[in-house]
């Protein structure tokens, strides 16, 4: 550890004015990269939001090292500020009028920047560098991992709008007939009285040839060319 250290030099391990200034420049690369990788996907949490929560964090950790240095007995800042992102983070997390879960990733994302960011402020360079690859890798490689996974398995959901709610009928024979099974459909509450039959549909594929040769992006494709189908999409 003491040699990756110095390659920050000596005064990376101290408290001072260099060693801040050291944290924080570090806290703001690395939160300003997370961020910029959120922000680029139009997530509500972008640059800023992951900057300033990376700093505070980083800055709480800074004042609770010189305590502990100072030989105060402290431990509540941490914490404090742990829960204090936890909270401010859980508005970023809603379900979208077609029934979809968002901001989930972007809300535990800012939570970890939180962690980084503190993990900087108390000088664990090499924890926080690890962490941040990690924490980067997830949101980035791992995205066409879950969304290759996702598009094998054979559960999946979709949000359906109907021309008219007596074509209903007609689309579950149709699922039917396609080797399909429908586990649970209900009627979207956003669109009460907008004159819309809009629906979340759960489906399970049931048929052996449609579990091999087809995508979920493909039997979306097929449905989508029914002519009581106004627009269907899968939720996920």
């Amino acid at each position: 550890m003491a040699y990756y250290l110095n390659l920050l030099g000596s005064h990376s391990s101290e408290l001072s004015t260099a060693s801040v200034a050291t944290r924080i420049i570090i806290s703001l690369i690395i939160s300003a990269i997370i961020g910029y990788e959120r922000s680029s996907k139009r997530h509500s949490a972008g640059l800023r939001t992951f900057i300033v929560v990376s700093l505070a964090s980083t800055t709480a950790a800074i004042i609770e090292d010189y305590l502990l240095r100072a030989g105060y007995i402290s431990g509540w800042i941490i914490p404090a500020v742990i829960i204090s992102v936890a909270i401010i983070s859980c508005p970023s997390i809603f379900f979208s009028s077609k029934g979809q879960l968002r901001g989930l990733t972007t809300s535990a994302s800012l939570w970890a920047c939180c962690i980084l960011g503190i993990a900087v402020g108390m000088g664990l360079y090499i924890l926080a560098l690890l962490s941040f690859i990690a924490l980067l890798c997830t949101l980035t490689l791992f995205a066409t991992l879950e969304s290759y996974m996702r598009n094998k398995s054979n559960h999946f959901e979709v949000h359906l709008e109907l021309r008219s709610k007596n074509d209903l009928e007609s689309f579950s024979t149709t699922i039917r007939r396609l080797g399909m099974r429908i586990d649970d459909i209900e009627l979207n509450p956003a669109y009460l009285n907008s004159g819309m039959s809009v629906y979340t549909v759960a489906f399970t594929i049931s048929s052996e040839e449609l579990r091999k040769y087809k995508k979920h992006s493909e039997i979306i494709e097929a449905l989508s060319s029914l002519d009581y189908i106004s627009f269907i999409e899968e939720i996920g």
